[in-house]
């Protein structure tokens, strides 16, 4: 008896060679995101006072368009929670991050803040949620899609748990061909996994969910390092 696969594969070989496949793929993912947990694992205790500096700007800029919308807002990589005290006390916050050492601190500064309407904090896999489907009206993304190691994942993630008529906001840095910065961001690259987000990365990892419809895009402050791209997911069909 033979076993004919989809790939074209013959017997019992080509399905144990896509399993085995299947095992090494899932292998490089968890060899990525160790890289990433034990990098901001190194970051954490400096965070706030290294990078987190060059982005409150950003961070306050695409908290208050949040601001402008009401019920229940998904902050993913939420990392010590240094947005957090933004958000108005009317919506309600939920926080991911996959570091254990980020979101220490953040806990920390929810219970030191008195922050009541931050509903949760959760360890957890933006490439996995784990949130039933149109679970939020806001998703937002502040400098996390140069970090993950499936940007298309998450991304998918993100669509699937923002509500019908929902907003998504990113705010990155996205790279450049050309010019100075661009010569920078391509000498950087080979450093990513120890830096912890990688400097090259094109603006089109993240434009790949149809149910996701751009409304704007701008550069933010400090130097146009970063953009605000707002999304808004499609209602569903009647």
């Amino acid at each position: 008896m033979s076993l004919s696969t989809r790939d074209g594969s013959r017997g019992l070989p080509g399905l144990l060679g896509r399993a085995m496949l299947g095992q090494r793929n899932r292998a490089v993912h968890r060899l990525d995101e160790a890289k990433v947990v034990d990098a901001y694992r190194r970051w954490a205790p400096v965070y706030d006072n290294t990078f987190g500096r060059i982005t409150t700007e950003g961070r306050r800029q695409a908290v208050e368009y949040v601001n402008l919308s009401s019920g229940k807002v998904l902050e993913l990589g939420v990392g010590t929670g240094l947005s957090l005290s933004n958000y108005k006390p009317e919506l309600e916050i939920v926080g991911i991050d996959i570091s254990p050492d980020m979101l220490e601190r953040a806990r920390e500064r929810v219970a030191a803040d008195g922050l009541e309407n931050v509903a949760g904090l959760h360890e957890m896999d933006a490439a996995a949620l784990d949130f039933p489907d149109a679970s939020f009206d806001t998703v937002v993304a502040m400098y996390v899609m140069t970090v993950v190691p499936d940007p298309v994942a998450v991304m998918r993630e993100v669509a699937r748990v923002c509500k019908p008529g929902g907003q998504v906001l990113l705010l990155n840095h996205f790279s450049e061909e050309s010019g100075v910065r661009g010569w920078v961001e391509r000498r950087m690259a080979p450093f990513a996994s120890k830096l912890g987000w990688h400097p090259v990365f094109d603006v089109d990892k993240v434009m790949v969910c149809d149910d996701l419809v751009e409304t704007s895009r701008m550069t933010l402050r400090p130097m146009g390092l970063f953009t605000l791209l707002r999304f808004q997911k499609k209602a569903a069909a009647a």
